[in-house]
């Protein structure tokens, strides 16, 4: 990756605004268009053996990083690699959106006693995220493809991959030590982004995005 290059390329612009949009109507709207409906609880015994352990929304919130930086370098890495996972995981989002109108989540929280600065975080993210949407776990997806996003790839460092993967395997457990989602969502965040990924990649998706930047950009890709 050329330092020359700007932070993101022109060719990736499109994808991951596409993206950031997609990603915004399925967590917002859908909790507009379920407003009012059954939602269900999918917690499981094996949850409420869990702790909670407010310590762990660093890690919750670090995710949102780890995000950032991971789209841009899989970004970074070639306009093919862009497309392709870029539209895998728009494909996820889409499958998000139709669970959580066919099947509206929602989960009981404890009540944050603590006044420590995990305790305090803890309760703000409480404040600002409902705890409905939760299946599949849009966060575990997210943090998924950053890691996944990488394989494959020649010029992006093994350390990064190994600590993509690390980062991940935190957030997963970061999810149902908070609190913000049980079991059950982690693995359908898996599934929807591995479906995401490899349907855009039997499909070509990606062709779409190479098809829109060449009519956008021409020749100044």
């Amino acid at each position: 990756m050329k330092l020359s290059r700007p932070l993101i390329p022109k060719y990736a612009r499109l994808p991951l605004l596409a993206a950031l949009i997609i990603n915004c109507l399925t967590y917002w709207a859908t909790r507009l268009l379920t407003r009012g409906a059954v939602h269900y609880d999918l917690t499981l015994a094996l949850d409420d053996c869990i702790p909670f352990v407010p310590a762990f929304i660093v890690i919750y919130i670090l995710a949102y990083v780890q995000w950032v930086v991971g789209y841009i370098v899989i970004s970074r890495e070639s306009p093919e690699r862009c497309y392709r996972v870029m539209s895998g995981e728009i494909l996820s989002k889409l499958v998000c959106f139709v669970f959580f109108l066919a099947l509206p989540t929602v989960m009981v929280r404890p009540e944050v006693t603590g006044r420590d600065l995990f305790s305090r975080l803890t309760a703000l993210i409480y404040a600002l995220d409902a705890p409905d949407n939760l299946f599949p776990s849009i966060h575990c997806a997210e943090s998924w493809i950053c890691f996944r996003g990488t394989l494959g790839s020649k010029s992006i460092p093994r350390w990064y991959k190994v600590s993509m993967l690390l980062l991940t395997l935190l957030v997963f457990a970061s999810v149902v030590l908070v609190k913000q989602h049980v079991a059950a969502d982690i693995l359908g965040g898996l599934m929807v982004a591995e479906l995401g990924q490899l349907l855009a990649a039997r499909l070509g998706l990606g062709r779409i995005f190479q098809k829109l930047n060449a009519r956008r950009l021409g020749d100044t890709l």
